[in-house]
């Protein structure tokens, strides 16, 4: 198992350099105001993409496989499973947009093994500079959150039961429409760095 993490690991490395290059084509998971759409790369684009990603895996590189590492640091759960997508643990004191600071981080899990596959940020609006060359946007709507991972969609926080319907946790926050970015950084994803959702995330939907 411990061999097939690094093998995914290099792998991911080896593909920053073409997700560069390959991610303002991605589409965007909501369309986006002509303003905001993505524009193609430039050398220049490619460079400072490579150098952020670079700074990010070094200051993540200690949850890769380590989720007790993440809940340490003060990451909590968010969101159970999302198919196609992961397990999200956010944590609530980072604010605003810096590359070696997600609040969100995506975790796939397989059985009691973990392993990071994308950091996230949220944003109440799309940003009008893309935090990251070539950036792209996917949505989540409107949520209340409870502390065990369970959420359900609802559209102003006094639509919020006390406790999930689901499994009778406490309320913990709602939050309004939002705009998501990810980035597939830890964990290959063939529709792109910056897509909302990884075909190869698959396997562990129901894991």
């Amino acid at each position: 198992m411990r061999r097939v993490i690094l093998i995914t690991l290099a792998a991911a490395t080896l593909a920053a350099t073409g997700w560069a290059a390959r991610a303002a084509t991605t589409e965007p998971a909501h369309p986006l105001p002509a303003a905001h759409q993505p524009t193609a790369p430039t050398t220049s684009d490619s460079r400072t993409l490579a150098a952020q990603l670079a700074k990010a895996r070094l200051a993540t590189a200690r949850y890769a496989t380590s989720l007790h590492a993440a809940k340490a640091d003060g990451y909590q759960i968010l969101t159970r499973m999302i198919p196609d997508m992961g397990w999200h643990f956010l944590n609530p004191t980072i604010q605003g947009f810096d590359v070696t600071k997600p609040p969100i981080l995506v975790y796939e899990r397989h059985g009691r093994r973990w392993q990071l596959g994308a950091l996230e940020w949220v944003f109440t609006e799309t940003p009008a500079t893309p935090p990251l060359p070539g950036a792209t946007y996917g949505s989540f709507g409107a949520a209340c959150h409870y502390r065990d991972g369970t959420f359900v969609f609802a559209r102003v926080q006094e639509l919020c039961a006390k406790r999930s319907p689901q499994t009778g946790a406490p309320f913990n926050f709602w939050h309004p429409d939002l705009v998501t970015l990810h980035v597939w950084l830890w964990y290959p994803n063939p529709a792109g760095l910056y897509s909302g959702t990884n075909p190869f995330i698959q396997p562990f939907n129901h894991t």
